[in-house]
């Protein structure tokens, strides 16, 4: 019991030390280049280094720091050529995924769950100019979820899980800028066209439509990065953009 109590505690922390040097880095407040010391982390966080060295190490395997010869992590910038790769990588397992869901087949309880979320994501993008965007974020993140697991292959959904860690590759990763873009947040109502009609794809075991229609959904995010470069001011205003260079 003891020990389990201590496997938790220290799993806690991890989980705490790498959500907030996350944050720290998303926000801004650390930028690309800027050297991460393990004492001022421990410091500013109120945890032992111990799991920030995990944390930091975590974040290296992520591509959101990089290792320097001298020892040590610094923040990681990136050109909107490595985002525009991560989103495609992710576009590519995804259509395999709904390719492979398409060829095998689903059950019907999981087609009635993906219906579910899709009526459900009807309703929160009927009116863009209402949109409840954390409510969003919740139900297209399920969507992806269910997606990725329709595939049966858990190899895919492993390595999908993977590839949406690498920065601003995962399907919520400009949702927060888009509702502060007007323009933007009519890309939620191609993106639910598309989700209906990969699922649509999928239930008619047409494989390489669902391939297609998956991939094309990733580039909708290529689309909104684009839109959001243009616009220099939102490069300090949105999480994570500032990381982006070039």
């Amino acid at each position: 019991m003891v020990g389990t109590a201590r496997r938790e505690r220290g799993s806690s922390q991890s989980l705490k030390a790498l959500l907030g040097i996350r944050e720290l880095v998303f926000s801004g407040e650390v930028g690309p280049g800027v050297r991460l010391s393990e004492v001022t982390l421990s410091g500013r966080l109120g945890i032992s280094r111990t799991p920030i060295r995990a944390a930091l190490a975590q974040l290296d395997q992520e591509g959101v720091v990089e290792t320097i010869p001298s020892g040590g992590y610094t923040v990681r910038g990136f050109t909107p050529a490595d985002v525009a790769d991560a989103i495609e990588l992710r576009g590519a397992l995804e259509g395999m995924a709904a390719r492979l869901a398409a060829e095998r087949g689903v059950p019907p309880a999981r087609l009635q769950a993906m219906h579910t979320l899709l009526a459900e994501l009807d309703a929160l993008v009927a009116d863009p100019a209402q949109t409840d965007f954390q409510a969003y974020i919740a139900r297209n993140g399920e969507f992806h979820e269910h997606l990725h697991a329709l595939s049966g292959s858990e190899t895919i959904r492993r390595e999908l899980e993977r590839a949406m860690r690498l920065p601003f590759a995962g399907p919520n990763a400009f949702i927060s800028a888009q509702e502060e873009m007007p323009e933007v947040r009519a890309s939620l109502v191609v993106a639910q066209a598309q989700h209906r009609a990969i699922v649509n794809a999928i239930e008619l075991r047409e494989g390489a439509r669902a391939e297609a229609l998956a991939r094309e959904h990733a580039r909708l995010a290529r689309a909104n990065l684009d839109a959001m470069i243009e616009d220099r001011k939102r490069m300090t205003t949105v999480p994570g953009l500032s990381l982006i260079n070039g």
